[in-house]
């Protein structure tokens, strides 16, 4: 069964099935169909977010177990709902103490018959796995290293021993095992084992051999046959050897079953439409949704005013295309020091083997991995070696990548070597174990890359306009033009029907609605500019530089409505880590405690402070930027779940919902205590979506509709398939100085009459054709309307008059 529209629900100790359960009759009444469960199955102890997987075989016992999971299952069916679940195919906690599997691993070494569960270069270490958890070198950590109960224990951890080796002295003993410990620092340069991007705590699995994938799913399989889970969401696909393959052999093995995937899209680029998935689960939306209500033009203005306050050069933060080149340089000659070397050992074992392609010197192998990698401008090619050219894969290392990576060459002939790692990564030097493990590492490097240099670092370090800077989002150009959204929109009802969209995730960087209330600032930009040199003037402590300075205050300014002692309690984290991601003057491996205290003292004193001269300067700015920011919040809002996909909801998003990056965003879920305008419009549109399920499920249809008038590019409209139309304000502060609607006008089918669903009494109705925009937006900023013949009298239960 697809579902109509999800919820995403964190798990967590602090919010197990149990609370989920007495939610259960809330989110029905909101008109959602499914309930979206973060991962479920045994995750390290304490794991706030569960992808950190210990055990395939168990549902996580800190959650409440697997009868925990099924009394959830049962209440959600009571109330009309199904249940929806995240799955970590990619990688488990390299946790030996709870992860078995690892534990046998490191017991056992190469010939333990879980071996192939890992991605392990044991040739690299020795025949010996890195295990990079010591606080500190060997030497001065050897106190703290003992042998108790017949396993090793350095803290809280535990490693195994190899058999007949407790008896040796330490030295002898550490030395005879089937890994080493060391130093945390190590793992830059010298880890051989696949992570998660360069997470060393997370391990990749290898669910490319059926053997893992039976061990890893048949858990969650199980369920889907027992009706206790109804569909899937595959956490980053990107990081499989083979997705396409992975996601065959899923889909056989479900039966089909409803299957998202978060795949990150780059642009233009396009899923692979030979993936058996329903779609993604929704950062293209989001950046679409986002993009409709940023001004382009205000956009390219703050941009302007961000370089004059910031003055930051180009490789640090003042353009876009320098910053993520820059970014993606450090990343791979740093965080994935050990990836990159990895590609050069194994692109020199192809070159040594085949006589055509030898005496390309490492060196000139490394440089050549090292400017392609930073030269895909998409998260990853999808090749297997020898097999055929998959659509697009050319796209993922195009031309103009090679010449760049080429020109770094002094000599031409040494040049030559890039030609060689294209054509392993494109995977057209023929089969081979060694030819296929360089394709699919080559891709996951790729994917980490990208990742690590575009959303955690580039992301960090340009912030002229921080909205823009989302998962999906493209900095560089933050606005989306309404034919560019009408032509994404109809594309999705052709081609991916029941895809997810989303707006807020538990790994967004701001949530919709203070992302919403931050692009505001593209329509005033000279305001706000004239805003944050008073608020630097009336702010006691200077700020350590004025790139974090300029994001903070814009970020204190998404957050207005939160309570004052409330923002100073969330906000520094959330900097904190923004200046550490950045990697310009603290990092998270070198940290720089002056500069962060620098940091916290700032943010105390001005955009973080409870009381004093910019917290009322903020305040008064946030209230004279009121109507504007409520037309940004629930035009994001209806347009996310009337068009086309499959709308997942954040939990308790559907009322206004402020939260910032993680853990802020992962903070256990309540209930909004009092529903608002927003949540007002999220029942009235969900419960549209279920009294409508053909209009907006798989078969039904997009059409843009079109406004005429002087402010007609204010408004974007759509109708789903002739039985409901959507109609929404963009750019409201631009609108207003234009001089208002005056003689705009929107064209609705003609099949009519039309009534708005967001007003219960009186009901407005509009007749069919051209309707002036004046009037359908003279109670809000949006209109929701159906079809008069099929209105239904009453208010619906949880729903709220939004006059």
């Amino acid at each position: 069964m697809t579902p109509s529209a999800t919820y995403r629900l964190q798990l967590q100790p602090d919010f197990p099935f149990a609370a989920a359960e007495k939610a259960v009759p809330h989110l029905a009444a909101l008109g959602v169909s499914h309930l979206h469960l973060s991962p479920v199955l045994e995750a390290v102890p304490g794991s706030r977010h569960g992808y950190d997987v210990v055990d395939h075989s168990r549902v996580r016992a800190e959650l409440g177990g697997e009868e925990g999971l099924r009394s959830l299952a049962a209440a959600a069916r009571e109330h009309g709902l199904g249940l929806v679940a995240d799955i970590v195919p990619n990688h488990m906690a390299a946790a030996p103490r709870y992860n078995r599997r690892l534990w046998e691993v490191l017991r056992e070494g190469p010939a333990s018959p879980h071996a192939r569960w890992f991605d392990v270069d044991w040739a690299a270490g020795g025949d010996r796995m890195l295990l990079p958890v010591l606080a500190g070198p060997l030497g001065d950590e050897l106190g703290r290293l003992a042998v108790e109960g017949g396993v090793l224990r350095y803290g809280e951890q535990e490693f195994p021993l190899r058999p007949g080796t407790a008896e040796l002295p330490l030295p002898a003993l550490l030395d005879a095992q089937h890994y080493r410990l060391c130093w945390w620092r190590l793992a830059r340069t010298e880890l051989n084992y696949r992570r998660f991007f360069t997470v060393s705590e997370l391990i990749g699995v290898r669910v490319e051999h059926p053997e893992v994938f039976d061990a890893t799913h048949g858990k969650i399989l199980e369920l889907l046959r027992d009706g206790v889970l109804d569909g899937l969401r595959v956490d980053h696909p990107d990081g499989l050897a083979d997705p396409a393959a992975y996601l065959d052999r899923l889909h056989r093995a479900t039966g089909g079953r409803w299957t998202v995937v978060e795949k990150i899209l780059t642009g233009d680029e396009r899923l692979p439409a030979h993936w058996p998935v329903a779609g993604t689960t929704g950062y293209d939306a989001l950046h679409r949704i986002d993009g409709l209500f940023t001004d382009p033009a205000g956009a390219a203005e703050l941009l302007d005013r961000y370089r004059e306050f910031a003055g930051p050069p180009g490789d640090r933060g003042g353009d876009w295309a320098a910053t993520v080149r820059r970014s993606a340089y450090r990343v791979a000659a740093h965080e994935l020091a050990a990836e990159t070397a990895w590609l050069t050992r194994s692109a020199a074992a192809v070159c040594a083997a085949d006589p055509t392609l030898r005496d390309h010197a490492p060196w000139a192998l490394r440089t050549a991995i090292r400017e392609l990698l930073v030269r895909v401008p998409v998260y990853r090619p999808y090749v297997t070696a020898g097999g055929p050219a998959a659509q697009g894969a050319e796209d993922a290392l195009p031309q103009a990548a090679v010449q760049g990576a080429k020109a770094v060459f002094a000599v031409p002939e040494e040049a030559a070597a890039v030609d060689v790692v294209r054509d392993l990564a494109l995977g057209r030097l023929g089969e081979g174990e060694e030819r296929a493990a360089f394709c699919a590492r080559f891709a996951q490097t790729a994917s980490a890359l990208r990742a690590k240099s575009v959303e955690d670092t580039a992301f960090y370090r340009y912030v002229p306009l921080v909205s823009a800077n989302e998962v999906g989002g493209d900095p560089g150009r933050p606005a989306v033009s309404a034919a560019e959204f009408h032509a994404f929109a109809a594309r999705i009802a052709r081609d991916w029907p029941a895809a997810g969209t989303v707006l807020t995730t538990h790994d967004t960087k701001r949530s919709a609605d203070v992302r919403a209330r931050i692009a505001v600032l593209s329509q005033c930009p000279r305001r706000w500019a004239s805003l944050v040199a008073e608020l630097t003037a009336a702010t006691a402590v200077a700020a350590p530089d004025p790139q974090l300075a300029w994001q903070a205050w814009q970020t204190a300014f998404g957050c207005a409505d939160l309570p004052a002692e409330e923002l100073a309690e969330r906000l520094t984290p959330a900097l904190l880590k923004a200046v550490r991601e950045a990697g310009l003057f603290t990092s998270w491996t070198e940290p720089d405690p002056a500069y962060e205290r620098a940091v916290e003292d700032f943010l105390a004193a001005g955009p973080g402070s409870a009381s004093g001269p910019a917290r009322t300067r903020i305040a008064a700015f946030a209230e004279a930027l009121a109507p504007h920011v409520r037309a940004q919040v629930l035009g994001a809002a209806l347009v996310q779940l009337t068009m086309p996909g499959v709308p997942d909801l954040y939990q308790g998003s559907e009322n206004t919902y402020a939260a910032l990056v993680d853990p802020d965003n992962r903070r256990p879920f309540r209930r909004p205590e009092a529903p608002d305008e927003k949540h007002a419009l999220t029942a009235a549109a969900l419960g549209l979506r279920r009294e409508l399920p053909e209009a907006f499920g798989e078969s039904g249809t997009y059409a843009p509709l079109a406004a005429r008038g002087p402010a007609a590019s204010h408004l974007l409209a759509f109708c789903r398939s002739g039985e409901a139309v959507t109609a929404v304000t963009r750019l409201s502060l631009r609108l207003a100085e234009g001089g208002g609607w005056r003689d705009t006008v929107v064209e609705l089918p003609a099949e009519g009459p039309w009534q708005d669903v967001l007003s219960h009494a009186p009901v407005r109705e509009f007749p069919g054709g051209a309707v002036a925009a004046g009037e359908l937006f003279a109670q809000r900023p949006v209109a929701l309307l159906r079809r008069a013949r099929a209105v239904r009298t009453g208010v619906r239960e949880g729903s709220a008059d939004l006059g």
